[in-house]
């Protein structure tokens, strides 16, 4: 499979200020040195609890977030390296649904603005060819053209998405990716829009990550996941095998918290104990082993690598390290 994205060791290290004078008295290690690529194609996951970093790498890897260390590759070629003329071609490559759907509209435009500035800015369509490339895109996400020139508050949250759907289809990205895209939406509305984002997805062949908090959703829709925990991945599979053979302890905690379809069904639930660590003051050697269930002695001392278990199964655990 064709590698259209890579981040190698990436860091995001956001600096905390106090006193008069703002001097630095620490960071947050909001993302510290993460790995992942992405395939042509291919729906990559990105999961874990609210404060771990994964909003953070998706924004890095779109350089709306400058990287504090690592690299990101783009069809193996640095971003960081890229002219600024270089560098606004690659917004058309790369673009990003929001979670918000109310916030990240402008409430003084109309939706042929909305859609519209991208490709006059990119100089992509224009006159005639760029209205009817806006009534295109509005049906393509399920709105109909007359609604172009209405405002974002004339619309409920399911279709303000689909607006933002639509924008960051405008200008033939290769790769979208979705913060929380349905997080903030109605459970019957999440349904619609993830199935539209797999139908846009085989129409454009695009390539997406999607960052989720609901293992439903990205077990839905995600062919491989990356779990996270205070800015590192922990176990990083596909789909099938992270819902059957979970092997990190965190990862197996939040699969016993998926709600069971059956409600006569019984799971186990593994309560975490103790409260989730600061990234300012992140633990030494394993940063889950304040609440790990079967944390050892070594699991305090060093930090663990992300190895592969054989099919691309990979986990950061001493419990699978080689003895």
């Amino acid at each position: 499979m064709e590698t259209l994205l890579r981040a190698e060791n990436l860091e995001v290290h956001f600096p905390v200020r106090k006193g008069l004078l703002g001097r630095t008295s620490g960071y947050v290690h909001a993302v510290d040195g993460i790995s992942l690529t992405l395939g042509k194609g291919e729906t990559l996951g990105i999961v874990g609890e609210s404060g771990c970093g994964k909003t953070t790498a998706g924004m890095a890897m779109l350089r709306l977030e400058d990287p504090t260390g690592g690299r990101v590759f783009f069809q193996d070629k640095d971003i960081a390296l890229m002219t600024h003329k270089e560098r606004k071609s690659l917004r058309r490559e790369m673009q990003i649904i929001f979670q918000d759907p109310y916030s990240s509209l402008n409430p003084r435009m109309p939706l042929n603005r909305i859609l519209g500035d991208p490709m006059r800015i990119h100089n992509v369509y224009s006159g005639k060819a760029l209205d009817e490339r806006v009534a295109y895109l509005l049906e393509k996400v399920g709105l109909s053209p007359e609604q172009g020139n209405r405002y974002p508050h004339e619309f409920s949250g399911g279709q303000r998405q689909r607006i933002g759907i639509a924008r960051a289809l405008a200008l033939n990205p290769k790769v979208i990716i979705g913060d929380e895209p349905v997080s903030a939406l109605d459970v019957s509305i999440q349904a619609q829009i993830i199935n539209l984002l797999i139908d846009l997805q085989q129409e454009f062949q695009l390539s997406y990550i999607i960052i989720s908090h609901d293992l439903a959703v990205v077990e839905y829709i995600c062919d491989r996941i990356a779990v996270m925990y205070i800015g590192k991945i922990v176990e990083l599979t596909t789909y099938a095998k992270l819902y059957s053979d979970p092997k990190h302890p965190y990862t197996q905690a939040l699969m016993s918290a998926i709600p069971q379809r059956d409600p006569k069904a019984r799971k186990q639930r593994i309560i975490l104990e103790g409260d989730v660590p600061s990234p300012i003051t992140p633990p030494s050697g394993c940063r889950f082993h304040p609440r790990c269930p079967r944390v050892m002695d070594i699991c305090s001392r060093i930090q663990p690598d992300l190895i592969d278990k054989g099919e691309g199964h990979q986990v950061a655990c001493h419990l699978y390290s080689a003895k």
